[in-house]
């Protein structure tokens, strides 16, 4: 099997695995493209490129050249920046901080990836194999929070890539933000799939005692086979529930996203997942439904047509049907939610969940934390010297 390129509009890439008539051969080929360990199947060019790989077979049959192993490659990211800024009107947030750009839990589903196009890369493989790293973030950062314009509203992570990525364990971006905002008395959230976080409970829990932290784990799924496939290196379900628990107990008000809810696919396990959570101390809980923009659609259709191919055309059609006919609605407020019959429902479903578990008599202070304890530190050259 080679990878071959050829001029196309990147909407064909998906109607190659989604038209009956490509079907057998074809799918049996993408399979074999498969890497362990990988949530992507395919790293097709990004939209900006004339040129689009597309695979095809060379005749000399599909098994006798396994798709190879991808070894993780970590870019140092120059970046002069650390805050990024939004003026989206369906999100709690207007400033957020992203340590890594790509990631390498490699969730398939990630509506993240479309931003490796940006970079010249691919948005299937390349983005949860080649990671850039901003190690100058918490330099960055003091010198942001440190001009006079600054005015402080609390800053989101892990609202785009993981904060708590396997690269985090030695390169440790997070923690020393994480100081950082601390040194500062500035509110954070932060929402991770990683158990990692755990090591910072000494940071954020001194935060929470002052309301200035607050956690949101996002649990997809109890099945570890699917988690597996789904979300190849991200923590385990069990990690995952182990983890709100360790937060909660430390004091820092903590969160369970049942998200993405994937028709078909998941959503069966919307309350299991609520209860479970609830059960291990969360305080709050949230949920979206699946977004596809871009070229997400296309690698979320070759994942359905690898790992569950007989439920990739029952998948799609909720999916669509969720989303006026199409993979994906970017409008304001129906993006994370849908509309349509199974969008209510599993709204109600949620909402009636809630309520059951009495997450709505608890305080949800992630949307309250405390910003009038915001100041910046003195410099270390501005400080007088003790010596005599």
């Amino acid at each position: 099997m080679v990878m071959g390129a050829h001029k196309t509009q990147p909407d064909d890439v998906l109607d190659l695995f989604d038209t009956p008539a490509q079907s057998g051969a074809m799918d049996e080929l993408v399979q074999t493209l498969a890497r362990k360990g990988r949530g992507a199947v395919s790293n097709a060019t990004c939209r900006f490129e004339v040129e689009q790989r597309v695979v095809t077979d060379d005749g000399w049959g599909l098994a006798d050249e396994p798709a190879p192993a991808l070894h993780t490659q970590y870019i140092r990211d120059a970046t002069r920046t650390i805050i990024a800024r939004n003026d989206s009107p369906d999100i709690g947030f207007d400033r957020s901080i992203n340590p890594y750009r790509g990631c390498e839990h490699g969730c398939v589903y990630c509506f993240a990836r479309p931003t490796h196009a940006y970079l010249g890369m691919s948005p299937g493989l390349d983005f949860e194999s080649k990671i850039l790293t901003k190690e100058n973030a918490p330099t960055l950062l003091a010198n942001e929070l440190r001009k006079p314009s600054y005015r402080c509203q609390p800053i989101a992570m892990g609202t785009n890539t993981d904060p708590y990525q396997p690269a985090e364990r030695k390169l440790e971006i997070t923690r020393g933000i994480l100081e950082v905002l601390r040194e500062f008395h500035h509110p954070v959230t932060i929402v991770t799939k990683s158990a990692l976080i755990q090591r910072d409970i000494d940071i954020l829990a001194d935060m929470a005692k002052q309301n200035l932290a607050a956690v949101a784990v996002s649990v997809t799924t109890l099945d570890r086979h699917l988690a597996r496939t789904l979300e190849p290196r991200a923590a385990t379900p069990e990690r995952r529930i182990e983890t709100i628990t360790a937060l909660s107990a430390a004091g820092i008000p903590t969160a369970v996203m049942a998200a993405p809810m994937i028709p078909a696919l998941n959503d069966a396990e919307l309350e299991t997942i609520l209860e479970r959570a609830v059960a291990a101390g969360a305080s709050g809980a949230g949920y979206t439904m699946l977004r596809l923009p871009l070229e997400v659609a296309p690698l979320f259709v070759e994942w359905l047509n690898t790992h569950v191919p007989d439920k990739a055309k029952h998948v799609m059609s909720l999916i669509r049907q969720s989303h006026g006919g199409k993979d994906y609605d970017a409008q304001w407020g129906k993006r994370m939610r849908g509309t349509g019959p199974y969008a209510e429902m599993l709204r109600i479903r949620f909402e009636t969940a809630y309520r059951r578990l009495k997450l709505n008599q608890k305080p949800r202070r992630s949307g309250q934390l405390d910003t009038t304890k915001f100041a910046a530190p003195p410099k270390p050259s501005n400080q007088f010297s003790l010596a005599l």
